[in-house]
């Protein structure tokens, strides 16, 4: 739904989009109705996506690029950029990162990570978060986070690996059946090559060892072999550089993935509480 704070809001890229959109439509001769009908949305969509009330969604940038772009690709280009607008404002520096980046190191103690999560969990947990957001801004972060997803199976190939707290997995987001199709996917990420999927079991801590009270984290390695630390907690987020920090959280990251249990047992886990959602 189109809202007039969006126009205030709306962040660089959208902007350029809106105002390319406009000027190209403007050449063709055509009104908004015109290009609505081209586009396959009504002429007040195509209004929203010009004034910026209602920023192009990832569909629409699609669509303009096959009715616009006359080859330019500019479009499509844009789709990377401006679902970063999307994103809440601690997550931008992070986010072009875990696009481009060839390695991540995922620690996750509250909920599924992001990257990890099917559309119902998503739509779950972001719609039922505090402050409630509007039902379009739900769809809009929701869209934004499966888009992320393409991480998977981009080229050059990233490889991910995802430690996660058992309790993540027995917290109950939305509904039993949200949750099967959760353990499910997660089973199926499980079983890509260029993933590794390990459960932090619950009673590790009875070995008089816990590496993970510190809280989640992400390593990631850059296509330029940086390596980089991001943490984020309470809508904050803290992107770290400092070598040295950066090195003492892949040791603390190390200890963490040595005290969950292995992939296969990891998996066999999942698939066994996968079938006690009922």
């Amino acid at each position: 739904m189109a809202r007039a704070e969006n126009k205030e809001t709306a962040g660089p890229t959208t902007r350029l989009v809106a105002d390319i959109a406009r000027r190209m439509r403007a050449r063709k001769g055509w009104t908004q109705e015109q290009l609505g009908r081209e586009l396959g949305y009504t002429a007040a969509a195509v209004s929203a996506m010009e004034t910026c009330a209602q920023p192009a969604s990832d569909a629409m940038l699609v669509k303009l690029e096959q009715v616009l772009g006359d080859g330019t690709g500019i479009f499509e280009q844009a789709r990377e950029y401006v679902r970063l607008d999307t994103y809440p404002a601690q997550f931008k520096n992070y986010a072009l990162l875990e696009q481009k980046a060839v390695g991540l190191h995922l620690y996750a103690t509250l909920v599924v990570h992001g990257l990890f999560q099917t559309e119902e969990y998503a739509r779950a947990l972001i719609g039922g978060g505090y402050p409630p957001l509007p039902e379009d801004r739900v769809e809009e972060l929701v869209e934004a986070r499966m888009a992320r997803r393409a991480l998977f199976v981009r080229e050059p190939v990233a490889l991910v690996e995802l430690v996660l707290e058992e309790s993540v997995l027995r917290r109950t987001i939305g509904s039993h059946e949200v949750m099967r199709g959760q353990m499910r996917h997660l089973a199926e990420c499980a079983r890509r090559r260029n993933v590794t999927l390990q459960v932090l079991p619950r009673d590790c801590g009875l070995s008089g060892e816990y590496a993970g009270g510190h809280g989640e984290m992400t390593l990631v390695a850059t296509p330029e072999h940086d390596h980089l630390v991001y943490l984020e907690s309470q809508e904050e987020s803290l992107l770290i550089k400092d070598q040295g920090k950066v090195s003492r959280y892949s040791q603390r990251y190390a200890r963490i993935r040595a005290q969950a249990l292995d992939p296969r047992e990891s998996l066999g886990l999942i698939q066994q509480l996968a079938g006690e959602q009922r």
